[in-house]
This record gives structure tokens, C-alpha cells and sequence, in this order.
């Protein structure tokens, strides 16, 4: 097992497309969504265990959820806790665990992947992120892992990547933003497209170098910390200055710039798990081709759902298709699948109305 490969976990988000069973104080990487006796977050540590020593995982996440991973992941440690004051997207918290990673180790293979990803073939998914490693070994560049598309999805960026590749790897044309559907279905008609998984592969230096190039208000911020990294000092040098980080994504800071991003086309069974319509996707379904999680509950003539109610609740429901039904807490959320991308934003809206704390 290679010691110079780290591993970056992105836990960090509040999942508010999972509302109501994500909430902002437990968000979704923790929950336990597929049934399976683990949360995702759990479920991508053990998945990295094969790649690297487990001190060698390091968590990217917010101050508040400090204490859920640590009972989490038992034998991480406070070290392996990268957290974030405040949330600024992903560029700030990447260039924090780069430079960070750096001081440890100058050598470092840095592997970016979120805590919430779904993937069935987990042996295909770690020699995809094997073959990155050997490429970035030997080149100075920044590789996403790209799915490849199985439908005219709308609701994930495309990546375009020339044809012409080298072991498998190509370089990335152009970053697409969520297409249209009639974009969407052209995507998969051209066929150089992958749906971009936010999943990252490079060299500590490779990264810090993009990131001086590209990102300079970032890189300044950060290379001010240089000699407190893994020190007493760095978390009141964080406290004090990341806040004051642009809040922006490492594809619109870096990716979207960068001359030297190149792609691995893959294939391992993959969902973001980011809406209820994808974990629906993913799991097994009755014979009305309903998804349903539910003790006490009495169905008739509903066909296409996903419906989860609390265990202490009595549910009857009849006459829909192609809705979500989830009852949580203090909240029931009954919502068309076909429009659940609208979800983030209402929840976002009652969240100003209401306070956080309550959502």
C-alpha cells in the first residue's frame, strides 16, 4: 500500500436535496440512506481503506460535525478532521487540505472524493482511481474520474474530452454546465461526454501550482499558513482568515481554467445519491415499482414512488405515481419526482422564514 496516497473525504455539505431526512444538523453522508447498517460517509472511509493507510483518510468537513464522524469512524482522530469555519465551496476547503497535506508530505497523491456517492463495482472504481495515480505520477496533471453517461441526464455538468487518449486517460475539451434535455441527449448522440462526479486525482504540488495560477486570491490566503500547518497554530490562523476565502467551486477556481485537466471515462455503477430520484434509481422496488420504507402502511393504487415514513407512524396513501412521500420529525414532504430539483430551493426559502434550527 502506497503511503504517499491521501485521501480527501468531502463531508462538509447539508444535502438539502434529501430533505426532510437530511437536515442541516445531520445531514445525509451520516444517515444511513441505503438501508444497509452504515452511513455513506462510513461506506466511502472502508471504501479508501484499500488504497491507503487509514491515517492517511482525511475528513473535509464543517466544525459543527466534528463529533458525529469521530463516532463514526472509529480510529480517526481529531488530526484526520480538516474543518471548515465556514461554508465557502469547495476550491477554499481543497486549497486548505493541500497545503496542509504538503507540510506532511511533499510527495502526496491526493484522491478528492465526496462522502455521499453510491458505487456498486467498487473493485472497477478502485483501478480507475489506480490508473490516475500512475498517471499523475508521471505528469503534472489534474484528472476527474468522468461516469459515463447512461441517459440524457439534466441534472449533472458534462465533461466533453478529446477521443484520442493514452492508457485510457484523455484530455478534457470543456466543462459543460447542466444541459438541457435536448443538449443532453445530443451529448450522448456525439458520445465524448462524461457526467462530471467530482471525483479528483493529482499531485499535492500539481494542485498548489493550479491553484497560484489560477486561484492567486486562494493561494495567497492559504500559503500565509505555510509554517502552522499540523501545528498548535492552524486552527486560530483558519478560524481568523478562511472566512475571508472566495466562496467558489474548485471546477469554476481551477478545472474550468486549467490547460493540463484530463478525464478517465468509467463505469462502476455510480449515482451521486444527490435526490430522492436517484436513490429510488438505485434501489429494489415492489411489484408497483414503488421504493417504500415502512412499518405500519397500507398502499393501494400508487405506482413509480418512493414513500418513507417513520417507524412509529401510520401511513395510508392512494392514487399517486411518481411522487415522494417521506415523513420525518417534525416535517412530511409530498412532492412530484419530476419536479424535485425545486426542493433545494424550497427548503431554502423556509429555512429563511423559519431558521435553520428548525428545517
Amino acid at each position: 500500500m502506497n503511503t504517499n496516497n491521501y485521501v480527501l473525504i468531502m463531508a462538509g455539505g447539508v444535502g438539502s436535496r434529501f430533505w426532510p431526512k437530511s437536515r442541516n444538523n445531520f445531514p445525509k453522508q451520516f444517515l444511513d440512506i441505503l438501508g444497509v447498517g452504515k452511513s455513506l460517509l462510513q461506506l466511502t472511509y472502508e471504501r479508501f481503506l484499500k488504497l491507503c493507510p487509514k491515517e492517511n483518510i482525511f475528513i473535509v468537513t464543517n466544525s459543527q460535525y466534528e463529533e458525529i464522524i469521530l463516532n463514526q469512524l472509529k480510529g480517526v482522530t481529531t488530526a484526520q478532521l480538516i474543518c471548515e469555519p465556514t461554508r465557502n465551496n469547495t476550491a477554499p476547503c481543497i486549497a486548505y487540505a493541500s497545503f496542509k497535506l504538503r507540510a506532511l508530505n511533499k510527495n502526496a497523491s491526493i484522491i478528492v472524493a465526496p462522502s455521499d456517492h453510491f458505487i456498486l463495482y467498487e473493485d472497477i472504481f478502485i483501478d480507475k482511481i489506480k490508473q490516475a495515480l500512475n498517471y499523475t505520477e508521471h505528469n503534472q496533471a489534474l484528472v476527474t474520474l468522468g461516469i459515463s453517461p447512461t441517459r440524457p441526464d439534466t441534472g449533472y455538468g458534462y465533461i466533453k474530452y478529446e477521443s484520442h487518449q493514452n492508457n485510457g486517460v484523455h484530455k478534457v475539451v470543456q466543462f459543460k454546465e447542466k444541459p438541457s434535455l435536448e443538449q443532453a441527449k445530443q451529448f450522448l448522440t456525439e458520445g465524448n461526454y462524461v457526467w462530471n462526479a467530482g471525483i479528483f486525482i493529482w499531485k499535492v504540488g500539481s494542485i498548489i501550482n493550479a491553484l497560484q495560477k489560477y486561484a492567486t486570491e486562494i493561494h495567497l490566503l492559504f500559503e500565509k499558513g505555510n509554517l502552522l500547518y499540523n501545528t498548535d497554530a492552524e486552527r486560530g490562523f483558519i478560524d481568523e482568515h478562511y472566512p475571508a476565502s472566495p466562496n467558489i467551486s474548485i471546477d469554476y477556481a481551477v478545472m474550468e481554467q486549467a490547460d493540463n485537466v484530463y478525464t478517465i471515462p468509467a463505469d462502476f455503477g455510480w449515482s451521486d445519491l444527490g435526490t430522492w430520484a436517484s436513490l429510488y434509481e438505485t434501489a429494489p422496488k415492489d411489484e408497483n415499482n414503488n421504493v417504500i420504507s415502512a412499518q405500519h402502511i397500507n398502499v393501494a393504487e400508487t405506482t413509480n414512488s418512493i414513500i418513507q415514513i417513520s417507524n412509529n407512524k401510520l401511513a395510508v396513501i392512494r392514487g399517486l405515481n411518481n411522487f415522494i412521500i417521506v415523513d420525518e420529525g417534525n416535517a412530511l414532504l409530498i412532492y412530484p419526482k419530476a419536479e424535485e430539483q425545486a426542493i433545494k430551493q424550497v427548503v431554502s426559502q423556509m429555512t429563511n422564514q423559519l431558521g435553520k434550527e428548525f428545517i
